[in-house]
């Protein structure tokens, strides 16, 4: 089949097509026919050799499609021909991803549905749809009438979690470091946009002098402490991402925390997102509620490096994804 691999580590001509035998399912495993994937950051960062380091070389990248089941064990409940997403669980990472005609994953990290939204844009939910919902609700515990601060507002994650937490019924300040692109965040509803120069609190205090009842940290460590200003008291911080790169913070005291703020993570799986959940958030789409950021479709795997070289310009808001012809 063909597939795109990952010979070592490097620039976009690290990324090679080439054809590889098709994958066989192992027991409990699902061929999956690939229709579209997401093109991630972490992605970028496998092939720079900057993720996870147990990933060896030459890899298949990807961590995250949508397709069909090609083959799958009757004990799995899935069947052939049936529409289904997964995402994570190593994919791309410790087993060949993706970036394939077909991939092979454990079937507990399958998610059916059914849909008549094209695959290009369903190709863009799975990984970034999962991940807004998960903060949002194991991580936050969001609900109807609180207000959010999404920090990071422009990326995929924050684009998603605004959509999803406006159709909860939340007020939502989120923020961009680039005063141009605030419409862009009013368009997915965000009602209060901020221009992050770095530190927001005294901005989110003078919209909501109490502060905020949730907050969710994508841009990471370095602005985390001026994001736990913003939140009120008994109110909750979500640090999901570290979209500025620092995950760590040097010579870290519990009492950077304000009093009775709480503070939290979440890095979930594909079993954090409920089929029923999915199934609900593509019918949205179809109704028009929800808005998935797609920024491109590109076709085939000729455009992988297309695509790589486009999030990490980070030029265009919105997922990339790149669509598989039949």
């Amino acid at each position: 089949m063909p597939a795109v691999v990952v010979t070592g580590t490097g620039g976009l001509d690290a990324l090679r097509l080439a054809r590889v035998p098709l994958p066989e399912p192992q027991p409990g495993w699902v061929r999956i026919r690939v229709k579209a994937f997401g093109v991630n950051e972490s992605e970028v960062l496998t092939r720079k050799g900057e993720s996870d380091p147990e990933v060896t070389y030459p890899r298949i990248p990807g961590i995250e499609c949508v397709g069909v089941v090609d083959q799958a064990d009757e004990e799995s409940g899935l069947r052939p021909g049936q529409q289904v997403a997964t995402m994570m669980g190593g994919m791309g990472r410790t087993f060949d991803g993706s970036y394939a005609h077909y991939v092979t994953v454990p079937a507990g990290q399958v998610i059916p549905f059914e849909t008549n939204l094209p695959w290009g844009v369903v190709g863009a939910l799975p990984e970034m749809f999962q991940t807004a919902y998960g903060s949002l609700t194991t991580g936050l515990d969001l609900r109807a009438g609180q207000t959010l601060l999404i920090r990071g507002g422009t990326s995929t994650v924050g684009l998603s979690a605004a959509t999803l937490a406006k159709d909860l019924g939340a007020t939502v300040v989120a923020t961009t470091r680039s005063p141009e692109r605030a419409d862009e965040l009013r368009a997915v509803g965000v009602d209060h946009p901020l221009v992050d120069t770095g530190t927001i609190a005294d901005q989110v205090r003078d919209l909501m002098p109490d502060g905020v009842d949730t907050a969710l940290e994508l841009v990471g460590c370095s602005v985390l402490t001026d994001t736990l200003r913003t939140v009120r008291r008994h109110g909750t911080v979500c640090f999901t991402g570290a979209l500025a790169g620092q995950w760590t913070i040097p010579d870290f005291t519990p009492f950077m925390i304000p009093s009775g703020v709480r503070l939290t993570a979440y890095g979930g799986q594909a079993s954090d997102l409920p089929a029923e959940v999915f199934q609900q958030q593509l019918q949205a789409i179809a109704d028009g509620r929800l808005k998935p950021p797609v920024a491109k479709v590109h076709h085939g795997l000729e455009q992988v490096r297309a695509a790589q070289a486009d999030v990490e310009a980070g030029t265009t808001v919105g997922k990339h994804v790149v669509l598989l012809d039949d």
